[in-house]
């Protein structure tokens, strides 16, 4: 049997805020990684430029990206062992929440333009 699509019945919210959250994880400008653990913290999140926002060489959607600012959403992935943070200020992917498959990628992180 093949392995579940999304073993932690992560709902769509979560899943986008995670994705994107991977994704500030691999921009030294946002994020700081610790080597001994494995583990990267978000500082730094990107502001608004209309209904979007510009991260590394993604565009993303205002609507893909509530998850960002939403505590409860921080909690549910600190629940499920993926995240530890100190809302709104920073949050950081543990090893399983940088690995985790969210299948999103194509959905909600768009090549930029300008």
């Amino acid at each position: 049997m093949p392995p579940k699509r999304n073993p932690l019945n992560l709902n769509k919210l979560q899943l986008k805020t995670l994705i994107l959250l991977q994704e500030l994880a691999k921009l030294p400008d946002m994020a700081t990684p610790n080597a001994a653990t494995g583990a990267v913290t978000i500082t730094g999140f990107p502001p608004a430029h209309g209904n979007h926002f510009h991260m590394g060489p993604w565009l993303v959607m205002g609507r893909d990206a509530t998850g960002l600012h939403n505590e409860a959403v921080w909690r549910a992935l600190e629940r499920k062992d993926l995240a530890q943070g100190t809302f709104p200020v920073a949050i950081t992917l543990s090893p399983a929440g940088i690995a985790y498959e969210t299948h999103m990628q194509g959905e909600i992180l768009h090549g930029s333009d300008h």
